[in-house]
């Protein structure tokens, strides 16, 4: 039993220093120590505890140390804990530094926190970007419509990244821009012989003004001539007039065949009471004659009279209108 005393010490040695140097990162404090870096051992241990790997707060550190920016561990460890990304802060802090640019640490920080690239913010600082706006279509006051496509050259404002609007506001509010200077033009030739004119225009409303990035220059890159819109607005209107002029005519058409079937009915209640009344005369002849006011021969008379105005009306329905004519 004593022989393998020697082994089970050993073994225990080996196990407590592979514990020692998995909690207390040795070599990464040898790393930051000879860099410049001075950082307490009991701060990795800490690291550990707080379950903060040590390498994430370490090297971004010796980066930051060598470029000449003074950073804190806590803050380092304030950042990582918060869920921002350490490694891209000190980097867009380099980058700053380098390109001259005024980028604190809690800026940069609060940037990386709100869900923005700041270190691409830092790039887009110094190299601007172009955004190619998708085709407006726009119309001029003599009814052509134009199709217009710019270009925007945009920088980031550090200022304005936190809270600041993206990249979809600066393009909406220049084919917006682009839509209001079309539109008052008087004639859609001058935008096409001078679409610069659209660019004036558009720089002149600030349309950068809340969000992140600050409008160098607004380029139109084409121009095309769409539709005749006032043209067809007009044949539209006049299809319409139409429609309107068709439908006051055929109300007008229902009321005269109204009233004409109205005329008609009353010509047979005229005619009924014609019958009526003619019906009345033979009684009234009876009754006079069986009074005596009427005698025989005035009957006989009244008869002659009705034949000879039937014998006429017969001989006039039958003469053509060459005989009523006579010779001449």
């Amino acid at each position: 039993m004593e022989t393998f005393l020697p082994i089970i010490f050993a073994g225990l040695v080996l196990i407590l220093i592979f514990v020692f140097f998995t909690f207390v990162p040795v070599g990464l404090w040898v790393t930051a120590y000879f860099s410049g870096v001075r950082v307490p051992l009991t701060s990795l241990i800490g690291m550990r505890f707080r379950r903060i790997p040590p390498s994430r707060i370490i090297f971004p550190m010796i980066k930051a140390f060598k470029a000449g920016i003074p950073v804190e561990v806590a803050r380092l460890e304030a950042q990582y804990l918060a869920g921002g990304n350490v490694d891209r802060v000190v980097d867009a802090l380099i980058a700053a530094e380098k390109a001259g640019i005024r980028l604190s640490f809690d800026r940069a920080a609060a940037i990386d926190l709100a869900g923005r690239d700041v270190l691409e913010a830092v790039r887009l600082s110094v190299n601007p970007k172009v955004i190619t706006s998708p085709m407006v279509a726009g119309m001029a006051q003599d009814g052509i419509q134009l199709l217009a496509t710019a270009r925007i050259t945009v920088r980031a404002n550090i200022d304005r990244l936190v809270g600041g609007a993206g990249e979809e506001t600066i393009v909406a509010r220049v084919g917006e821009g682009i839509v209001a200077s079309i539109g008052q033009s008087t004639d859609h030739k001058q935008v096409l012989e001078q679409p610069d004119r659209i660019s004036k225009t558009v720089l002149a409303k600030g349309l950068d003004a809340g969000t992140a990035f600050e409008i160098l220059s607004v380029d139109i890159a084409e121009v095309d001539v769409g539709k005749n819109i006032g043209a067809q607005l007009r044949t539209d209107q006049a299809e319409a007039d139409k429609k309107i002029a068709q439908a006051k005519a055929e109300e007008r058409r229902a009321m005269a065949v109204a009233a004409e079937q109205e005329n008609r009915a009353m010509v047979e209640a005229m005619r009924a009471k014609l019958v009526e009344a003619q019906a009345a005369v033979p009684l009234a002849m009876a009754d006079a004659l069986r009074a005596g006011k009427l005698g025989i021969m005035d009957y006989y008379q009244l008869k002659n009279i009705e034949a000879d105005t039937d014998m006429r009306e017969s001989i006039s329905r039958a003469t053509t209108p060459e005989e009523d004519q006579g010779p001449r």
